[in-house]
């Protein structure tokens, strides 16, 4: 993360060619750095990503979640809408799918040691358990002219609304406060803390079905009922992964029931094969990199202030610095809670094993990773900027960055706007647009060609059409075309200052040309200059090396006049300090530069 710096750091300043020659070498150095550490940081990632964790996800959520009841093969977990047939998938798909107790041919191939093999390769962790939050009776006022009809109301649920009260004598019946260690669950209409009625499963199917059969004729789930969580977890030695299950029935005010789920694979003995201990050199070659280049970034904070922070690609250093401590402190934290907790959780066979709460840090761990290595991989612009079409692409859109924050802050005044004329007309009747995210989600769709019409239509057949048309005119037509306009604009005038002569220096480009060439050179696959070509290069005698290629002295003269004014122009904005933002040319050195070309262009 060393940056390439502009600054000429040490003693007097010898000359351009002396600034050009430091600023290459040490922009080569530093990037033949970065990639080392860009290299190292894509092997761990990658080591962290096993193809098998989708694959065991699939085949999981496969089983629990598309298995059909036997006689009713409308309903399985997704299609679950009302209590009797969250009972039916209980007593059916769920309990077929955690207990596999023999081989398909009813033949014991293996020692089972009492417990449950999901797809024979899945070993079941423990035994299940089942989770239930209520909502106190009162929570909510029934309107006085229906008070006669109705005496009970159940708000939605809040940790204030929550019923603690025990409504039976066995453990499914009693309330459990919640810990401090397990992790509150965002759902559709909730966000649900732990604790609740709670009770596991045991190891054998027929009493667990006889459990469920009583609880359904006891009407475990009430009025009150909000959520109902089944977690459980296996573990399958073969690719070394757990796959750690969540299945949430969500029972809104309204009525009805909304499912969802967690499936999460993760790797949390991480330490077994040859491979695993050397993702683990990377990664202490990761920290190693990481404490150089906090070294580096604090010299250059004190050496240079507040001018530090007038670059944009200071501020992504500091980004990418943040992200990696981040990164170190979610897998150390991963690494002990896993060493700690693990062999507790196995050893408690007969109890419900918790593993949910490492598969939630290690998959935060696992975000921050990408959000680190994607930002890492945005860096690299900064090094090939020596790149004509590189240069011109950072230079347009650091011109052009201030009419795109204008354009934007119109561009969004009308979007929200649209985005809540949606709302308030369709979210009652069309999904995309039931709350406000998703009438913005499903703007920037229709933006893209992705819209349903006909549900627009149908939700008002007046002003459907009218918001329809009215939408993809002003922002597809007039706003996205401005936005092309600015963009094309401004690339224009940075390619009719590049022609004339405002280029970066593409000595870094050069010098690898160089040393390719001299490397070609000495493995004699490409003959060296001969003595004459060396000597006109070496004495500038570029005029008489036209005179031979059948120039006339019109063009000689024009030529040399064209490449002055270029030297002028460089070393009037080359200079030892930062130059990231871009510095126009002025009238006059465009209309002379013009000129030169086509006195040029006449003469030929």
């Amino acid at each position: 993360m060393a940056e390439a710096s502009r600054w000429h750091g040490g003693g007097p300043p010898r000359g351009l060619q002396f600034r050009k020659e430091l600023e290459i070498r040490t922009t080569l150095q530093e990037l033949l750095l970065y990639l080392i550490f860009l290299i190292n940081l894509c092997i761990l990632t990658f080591g962290m990503v096993n193809p098998n964790m989708y694959y065991l996800n699939r085949v999981m959520s496969s089983l629990f979640l598309d298995t059909a009841v036997p006689g009713d093969e409308r309903i399985n977990f997704k299609s679950i809408h009302n209590i009797p047939d969250f009972w039916k998938y209980m007593e059916g798909p769920l309990l077929e799918g955690l207990y596999w107790n023999a081989w398909y041919a009813s033949k014991k191939l293996y020692n089972l040691k009492n417990s449950s093999r999901i797809y024979y390769e899945n070993i079941l962790l423990g035994v299940p358990r089942v989770r239930q939050l209520k909502v106190r009776n009162g929570t909510c006022i029934v309107y006085r002219p229906f008070q006669s009809l109705m005496d009970e109301c159940y708000d939605k649920y809040t940790s204030k609304n929550e019923d603690t009260l025990s409504f039976g004598i066995d453990p499914e019946w009693k309330y459990s406060a919640p810990t401090v260690k397990n992790l509150w669950h965002w759902g559709y209409v909730g966000v649900y803390r732990n604790g609740g009625y709670i009770f596991t499963l045991s190891k054998s199917k027929s009493e667990n079905k006889n459990k469920f059969i009583n609880l359904r004729m006891n009407s475990w789930i009430t009025r009150g009922t909000r959520v109902i969580f089944i977690d459980f977890s296996v573990y399958n030695a073969n690719v070394n992964l757990f796959c750690v299950v969540r299945l949430v029935a969500e029972f809104p005010a309204t009525g009805g029931i909304l499912t969802s789920w967690k499936f999460y694979s993760v790797k949390l003995l991480r330490y077994v094969s040859y491979y695993d201990y050397f993702i683990a050199s990377c990664e202490i070659t990761f920290c190693i990199f990481l404490l150089v280049f906090t070294i580096q970034e604090i010299i250059k904070i004190k050496k240079y202030r507040s001018a530090y922070f007038k670059s944009i690609w200071n501020w992504l250093e500091l980004l990418l610095l943040m992200l990696c401590f981040v990164a170190v402190g979610f897998n150390l934290y991963c690494t002990i809670q896993t060493s700690l907790l693990l062999q507790e959780l196995l050893n408690s066979t007969e109890n419900y094993s918790d593993f949910y709460f490492l598969a939630y840090w290690n998959i935060n761990y696992n975000n921050v990773i990408a959000v680190t290595i994607f930002f890492a991989w945005i860096k690299i612009f900064k090094f090939i900027s020596f790149n004509k079409t590189m240069y011109q692409l950072s230079s347009t859109l650091s011109r052009c960055i201030k009419d795109i924050v204008g354009f934007a802050i119109m561009f969004f005044i009308i979007f929200f706007a649209y985005a809540q004329l949606g709302f308030l007309v369709f979210g009652s009747q069309v999904d995309d647009f039931s709350t406000f995210q998703n009438s913005i989600f499903a703007q920037f769709r229709i933006i893209l060609g992705d819209f349903n019409f006909a549900g627009i239509q149908q939700a008002d057949y007046i002003l459907g059409p009218i918001y329809f048309i009215t939408f993809i005119f002003f922002v597809f037509f007039v706003l996205l075309n401005m936005f092309l306009a600015i963009i094309n604009d401004t690339y224009s005038e940075v390619k009719a200052g590049y022609s004339i002569g405002r280029k970066p220096d593409f000595e870094l480009g050069k010098m690898l040309k160089q040393t390719c060439n001299t490397a070609l050179e000495k493995l004699r696959l490409k003959k060296p200059p001969t003595e004459e070509s060396k000597k006109i290069v070496k004495t500038g005698d570029l005029a008489e090396q036209a005179r031979r290629e059948g120039f006339d002295n019109t063009e000689i003269q024009n030529a040399l006049q064209m490449k002055k004014w270029k030297e002028r122009l460089e070393k009037k904005y080359y200079s030892a300090e930062l130059q990231d933002d871009y510095q126009p040319v002025t009238q006059q050195e465009f209309r002379d530069g013009t000129i030169t070309k086509y006195k040029m262009r006449l003469s030929a």
